[in-house]
């Protein structure tokens, strides 16, 4: 589980915010994860809502020079397999079932299982379970719920996603318990429809300058 971990930690610290992208059309895949990582958004997260998330990965992966494409919104065993097959170097699930901690187990692709109450997070932690997500961030209690956590559940990290902006992206990353944020905000829908790619490494930039 070590390993694991520090795998994951080396790639949640690679910046202050993981981008998190629902893709409707796989061909936009591409230029849009080279927009993020030449803003400095090197770790990109792929959610599984869409028909074109797997193909999505799959060409991120191949494709984008210094990219570390992640698979979202994990629920079962079938969807683990499906974004490790196609190449996710990580995988994030919005919340914890035994299901995927067994499966995580005999993967060599590390999951940052979801989690948003304290027993949760108890659980998770008896399971070997170092860094979390904190998921839905703002609706379940915000930075002042993960601040109240930092002593009681220290040496637990997070990475909070969910109603997260670069407005209040700082209150996060200012706690000593968070390694990064989950946002949206870097590849909003009408950029990435309309093709303005250099929009979207601009509020990378701006994303990737957060400091914690």
């Amino acid at each position: 589980m070590g390993d694991k971990t520090e795998k994951l930690l080396s790639t949640l610290k690679l910046q202050p915010v993981v981008p998190v992208l629902i893709v409707e059309d796989a061909k936009t895949a591409v230029p849009l994860a080279r927009a993020l990582v030449a803003g400095g958004l090197k770790a990109i997260e792929i959610t599984l809502r869409t028909d074109a998330a797997l193909e999505a990965v799959r060409l991120v992966a191949q494709e984008v020079e210094g990219a570390v494409v992640g698979a979202g919104t994990i629920l079962n065993a079938a969807h683990y397999a499906a974004a490790v097959d196609a190449g996710s170097q990580f995988i994030v699930s919005p919340g914890t079932t035994q299901e995927l901690l067994d499966v995580a187990r005999s993967s060599d692709i590390p999951l940052l299982p979801g989690a948003a109450t304290a027993s949760e997070v108890m659980a998770l932690r008896e399971e070997g379970y170092k860094v979390l997500k904190f998921f839905p961030a703002e609706q379940a209690g915000g930075a002042a719920y993960l601040k109240a956590l930092s002593s009681p559940l220290a040496g637990t990290l997070f990475c909070p996603t969910g109603g997260i902006s670069l407005k209040n992206a700082m209150d996060y990353l200012s706690l000593p318990n968070v390694v990064c944020v989950g946002g949206s905000w870097v590849a909003p829908k009408e950029l990435v429809t309309a093709g303005d790619w250099a929009g979207i490494t601009k509020l990378a930039s701006e994303a990737s300058a957060l400091k914690g």
